[in-house]
């Protein structure tokens, strides 16, 4: 935090690039990225998505967020990714520390060291950088110059296993939340620091929205459960709340989206057209935790994505959300776009549709001006009874319908996912996935007379997360996974009429478990987290990198001290007594309305989206003081401006 320190080490960067795969993503000076001289600035954030440039620069939070602070007067923010281990090496032997990619500011010099982890796979990867900037590991170690180390993402909605590295976590929508944090930080500076790193920590803490790991005690009982967790200072709240941003039209972020110099996983600009979703799928946690619904209006989303191609210049533009066919006037945008930019030949593009949301007309205007790739299906559950016990209310004659008329109209390609694992599933449940692959095999051969029409099934293990009916869920162990994935591929590759249209995607059940671990488990996770790292663990999202092997052999060696070992946090089932590692965090959702929720599962019972029904008293509303936000405003994006007509009319009016 101090400003000595803060020279580029680009000279000393430059050196070591020539010997490392890939230099150009350490360079910055992309499009669109800002640079503001350090001097004039008093608080400053180092934003980090703690995985490889390609897959971090396109991240909307980061790219959010980063926008939101630096149009701030007196504040900046910039950059950092995680370096792969050729240049790890390299910047250890040289003594270069982790650094910023806009300015190459050493990291530890800045105020703020905000991670971003839409994945608990990341928090190797924020020890190395940590260790880096020579910033300790340990909050209880820093000092009054290091930076705060904050996480915020959907994982951090169970901080608890890096509670020993972190010093504050931000659970929610973070646009408001970094600019309440900026005032603070400002604030305190200007007083001249006084009491040090607990004051500002404490002043964050007592606004009862950032969570101080440090300033709560965990008590646990002799079986290993957690008996309380207690604040351990006068002032601080017992509960601390999620932050949810109103009216998405206010916060039209991106505006200047980042173009990146390198190759990444996403070439293609994207706009949030909702948040939240009320869908209620079980296992689903991003649904669950950005509840309530908050929808962009229809205009307010075509001034972004006008905004956006001018700042950037990409030719596709992605409808982001976690269920965009669901927005209330999604045939009329993605009609008014197709018009709009059909001469500039700019492709539109939805990450995945439901089912039963899909019709041919959307799916036509999505093509129009771009190429014609696979269509993504999501029906999570192999047989009926699956999709009940997960409340993904799609039938089979649904789907069915839907992909026929998908290769009717001229599709070749149909993409469906999968998950193994899932609560009270059964071998019989699995093997009804190949049922339903040949069944869409045989209707696109019949309704487009052809033969060459692909399948594909991709499967992901289940991994129960914080904050949905599924917390409390037993995980299917790696062994039985693997095994009833195997019994599976056999069914397919056996089919000799139909498994040669059919391909079969599968991820091992050992990520899986890794994952559960880390997801549910509480602050003793963070010994183990810490000795894998020490052994080298980095990357842990990245086939190649991760082992499995490691992170076992970590946790035999540290977990038996607290008489726990994986099993206990990973396949054994939870009861309603239990504390659970985050229940201290509040994320709006009633427990006993989640735990309701759970029974209906077992029960096989399925609920209705309360968007378009009755309230079912998740707590959220209420709880958050917030509403569900949705159209239709009866707005069309036309009137279309008229190339090289003169300016067009100004937008008016407010959604709601």
């Amino acid at each position: 935090m101090s400003a000595e320190t803060a020279a580029s080490v680009f000279p000393q960067l430059e050196a070591l690039l020539p010997h490392v795969q890939k230099p150009i993503q350490y360079v910055g000076g992309e499009l669109n990225s800002t640079v503001k001289p350090w001097e004039s600035c008093d608080v400053r954030w180092a934003l980090m998505y703690p995985d490889a440039y390609e897959v971090g620069l396109p991240n909307q939070g980061v790219m959010i967020l980063y926008e939101v602070l630096n149009e701030q007067e007196g504040v900046l923010a910039e950059r950092t990714y995680s370096v792969w281990p050729d240049l790890e090496a390299l910047m250890r032997e040289h003594h270069v520390p982790q650094f910023t990619v806009d300015s190459h500011r050493p990291v530890g010099a800045f105020d703020v060291f905000g991670l971003s982890f839409s994945t608990e796979l990341g928090y190797t990867n924020m020890l190395t950088a940590l260790d880096l900037a020579g910033i300790p590991l340990e909050s209880k170690d820093r000092g009054l110059d290091d930076p705060i180390v904050l996480a915020g993402g959907h994982a951090a909605f169970n901080p608890e296993p890096i509670a020993d590295f972190i010093d504050a976590a931000i659970i929610g929508d973070g646009e408001q939340a970094v600019l309440d944090m900026t005032k603070i930080i400002r604030d305190w500076k200007a007083e001249g620091r006084p009491g040090g790193r607990e004051e500002v920590l404490f002043r964050l803490a007592k606004t009862g929205s950032v969570y101080i790991p440090a300033f709560y005690d965990v008590e646990y009982l002799p079986d290993g459960r957690i008996a309380r967790v207690v604040p351990n200072k006068s002032g601080v709240p017992w509960r601390v709340s999620k932050h949810t941003v109103m009216d998405l039209d206010e916060w039209p972020y991106p505006k200047q989206p980042l173009v990146p110099l390198a190759e990444t996983v996403h070439e293609r600009m994207s706009v949030e057209i909702f948040r939240g979703c009320t869908r209620g799928c079980r296992f689903c946690q991003a649904g669950m935790i950005t509840r309530p619904v908050r929808e962009r209006s229809i205009t307010g989303i075509g001034d972004m994505v006008e905004k956006g191609l001018k700042a950037t210049g990409f030719e596709e533009v992605g409808l982001l959300s976690l269920s965009s066919a669901d927005h209330s006037e999604i045939g009329d945008i993605a009609k008014g776009l197709a018009d709009r930019y059909e001469e500039d030949k700019i492709g539109l593009s939805l990450p995945s549709t439901r089912v039963d949301a899909f019709n041919v007309d959307l799916a036509n205007e999505l093509t129009r001006n771009g190429r014609r790739s696979g269509l993504t299906f999501a029906p999570e559950g192999g047989s009926e009874r699956m999709r009940k016990v997960i409340n993904k209310m799609v039938s089979e004659e649904d789907l069915i319908r839907t992909v026929s008329t998908a290769y009717g109209n001229g599709w070749r390609q149909v993409k469906l996912y999968f998950m193994c694992g899932l609560p009270t599933e059964t071998d019989e449940d699995v093997l009804q996935i190949a049922d339903m692959a040949t069944r869409v095999i045989a209707e696109g051969r019949k309704v487009s007379g052809q033969n060459d029409i692909r399948c594909t099934v991709s499967i992901g293990g289940f991994v129960p997360k914080p904050h949905t009916p599924f917390q409390w869920a037993p995980q299917l162990s790696a062994e039985e996974t693997d095994a009833r994935l195997e019994k599976l591929r056999d069914k397919i590759r056996g089919d000799k009429k139909y498994g040669r249209s059919i391909g079969f995607r599968y991820h091992d059940g050992k990520p899986g478990i890794v994952e559960g671990l880390l997801s549910r488990g509480d602050r003793r996770i963070g010994a183990v987290i810490r000795a894998v790292y020490e052994d080298g663990g980095r990357f842990d999202g990245w086939r190649e990198h991760f082992s499995y092997d490691r992170w076992m052999a970590c946790a035999d060696k540290t977990l038996p001290a607290f008489g726990v070992d994986v099993d206990w946090y990973t396949t054994r089932e939870k009861t309603y007594e239990e504390v659970l590692p985050w229940d201290h965090l509040d994320s709006g959702l009633d427990k006993d309305w989640l735990w309701e929720d759970w029974q209906d599962a077992l029960d096989e019972t399925e609920v209705e989206d309360c968007r378009w029904t009755p309230c079912f008293d998740c707590g959220v509303c209420p709880q958050m003081d917030t509403a569900i936000q949705i159209g239709p405003t009866g707005k069309k994006l036309l009137p279309l401006t008229v190339k090289n007509a003169g300016p067009a009319p100004a937008a008016s009016g407010h959604s709601h």
